[in-house]
């Protein structure tokens, strides 16, 4: 199932890419968030009628419960998606998106460390090599990040903590449920910006005609419908009971995929240089989560 999440979220770049250009960064957010959560409304019901929702609230507490913890997921997501969808809106290829947000690989290890969650030596020579694939696929233009890599990495760090509180929370109510309250969430907050910043100064009659064509909803359906209201949830149900570090490490192959798609459906391209710099990454990745032997350090668990 996180395998399958992966392939999606590498296809969603290209959608990601496609629909922000359309409508903006936060109202292509806004949408397919709200169509997520509502997708899987029938899904909810179907699986209550046929007894297999698990962790299905039952009493108030539990469902006060469920909602704290929708609540607190779907804001972590709204910080770390707009953070993505913002860096892709700046200019980011699909290629780059994809490596610069897989780096929650080396980040969700990390930051278990202030849970008490020890890291392997793989983890920090992962960070090293890291920082120089950075460096040939960032500092292209002379010392510095751009905007939109700053996006991205911030993007990065803030879907470590979404998928540390998945694996945190997830397990101590209905996972699918969740994932339906997390998008709404996510969505509602998404509306905010995208008022703001995108209906208001356009004006509301451009905002509402921005999303007259198929070019807006095509991609808004695909991430709204498969990236949000599949892969997240395939997310949630797969992610409990597994390390955290190595669901990151498998949902982290988005990178390649998204690289496959930007290449054979928008024709996007890097230079030898980037290239090199995504084989650094791509390399950081899997050191970062090879097997050590028993007994050399406390593995992540959830």
């Amino acid at each position: 199932m996180l395998a399958l999440t992966a392939v999606i979220w590498g296809v969603a770049f290209v959608a990601q890419t496609e629909g922000g250009d359309a409508v903006g960064p936060f109202s292509f957010n806004f949408v397919r968030f709200i169509i997520g959560s509502a997708v899987l409304v029938p899904v909810i019901k179907g699986l209550d009628r046929a007894g297999l929702s698990k962790g299905r609230p039952v009493t108030k507490e539990d469902r006060k419960k469920l909602w704290k913890y929708g609540i607190m997921v779907g804001t972590a997501l709204f910080f770390a998606a707009n953070a993505q969808q913002l860096g892709i809106y700046f200019g980011a290829q699909v290629s780059k998106a994809g490596f610069l947000t897989a780096l929650y690989i080396i980040m969700v290890p990390i930051l278990g460390l202030f849970l008490k969650k020890r890291c392997g030596w793989n983890v920090w020579i992962g960070v090293l090599i890291s920082l120089v694939g950075l460096y040939f696929l960032c500092m292209t233009g002379g010392f510095g990040f751009k905007l939109m890599d700053l996006a991205l990495l911030a993007s990065a760090f803030l879907f470590s903590i979404q998928i540390l509180l998945i694996d945190e929370l997830s397990p101590r109510t209905d996972p699918v449920r969740l994932s339906s309250i997390q998008f709404l969430v996510c969505g509602v907050l998404s509306g905010i910006p995208a008022v703001i910043f995108e209906a208001v100064p356009n004006g509301a009659e451009a905002w509402i005609h921005s999303f007259a064509g198929w070019d807006a909803w095509i991609p808004i359906l695909y991430a709204g419908v498969m990236s949000s209201g599949v892969a997240y949830t395939l997310q949630v149900v797969a992610q409990p009971g597994l390390n955290p570090a190595v669901a990151s490490l498998i949902m982290s192959f988005e990178a390649v995929f998204g690289t496959l798609a930007g290449w054979i459906i928008l024709k996007q391209t890097l230079s030898p240089r980037e290239i090199a710099g995504c084989v650094l990454m791509f390399v950081a990745i899997i050191i970062a989560q090879l097997p050590l032997p028993s007994g050399k350090i406390k593995k992540i668990s959830g």
